[in-house]
C-alpha cells in the first residue's frame, strides 16, 4: 500500500514540477507580456482565492519532498525475507533466494526446459513456488509440467525440511529449435 502511495506521490510531485519548469520557461521567454505577470503576482498576493491554492501546492510539494528525502537516506529493513526454523541446536534462516536457487536447480534438470525463472512466497500451508519455463516443444507441456512440479517439490522438501504447499508452472514460451541443413557435394 505505501509503495502505490508513493508512487502516486511521484506522479503528482513531477507533474506539478514539470508544469511549474514550463510556466517558468514560458515566463522567461517573455512570451507572456509582463502586464499579465504583474497581474497574476498581484492577485497572488492581494487575493485569496489565489494565494489560498498556491499555498497548498507548496505545502503539498514540501511534504512530499519530505518524504522522498526520508524514503532515500532511510535505511534498509536490514533482513533479507527469509523462513525461520527453530532446532535443539539453535535457529535456522533460509534466504527465499535459496529456496528460488534450489527450484530452478531442480527444474532445470527437467529435459526439454530451455530457460527458468522463480518466485518463492511463504504461505500458512508452506511455501508457494511459481515457475517460469520456456520448453523446446518436443515433448507433452502437460507432462513436462507436471515432472517440474514434481521434481522442484521434492528437493525444495529434501533439501530445507520445508513443506511445500504448492508449485504452479507457468510455460511462457516454445523454443524455435535450430534446423541445419546438410550439403551433398
Amino acid at each position: 500500500m505505501i509503495k502505490v502511495m508513493d508512487r502516486l506521490l511521484l506522479f503528482l510531485y513531477t507533474l506539478i514540477i514539470g508544469i511549474s519548469v514550463i510556466f517558468f520557461l514560458v515566463v522567461s521567454f517573455g512570451w507572456v507580456p509582463f502586464a499579465t505577470s504583474e497581474n497574476f503576482l498581484n492577485n497572488l498576493y492581494y487575493e485569496g482565492t489565489v494565494a489560498y491554492p498556491a499555498i497548498a501546492v507548496g505545502v503539498f510539494l514540501l511534504l512530499v519532498t519530505f518524504r522522498f528525502f526520508y524514503v532515500s537516506v532511510r535505511r534498509g529493513r536490514g533482513q533479507v525475507p527469509s523462513i525461520d526454523q527453530r532446532t535443539d541446536f539453535g535457529d535456522i534462516r533460509i534466504s527465499l533466494e535459496t529456496v528460488e536457487n534450489l527450484s530452478l536447480k531442480s527444474a532445470g534438470r527437467v529435459r526439454g526446459v530451455k530457460d527458468l525463472r522463480a518466485r518463492v512466497s511463504v504461505t500458512d500451508a508452506g511455501l508457494d513456488v511459481v515457475i517460469r519455463a520456456v520448453v523446446d516443444g518436443e515433448n507433452s507441456i502437460p507432462d513436462l509440467s507436471e515432472e517440474i512440479q514434481r521434481s522442484v517439490k521434492t528437493h525444495v522438501e529434501d533439501v530445507t525440511g520445508i513443506p511445500v504447499a504448492k508449485v504452479s508452472v507457468f510455460i511462457a514460451n516454445v523454443v524455435q529449435s535450430q534446423t541445419f541443413k546438410s550439403r551433398v557435394e
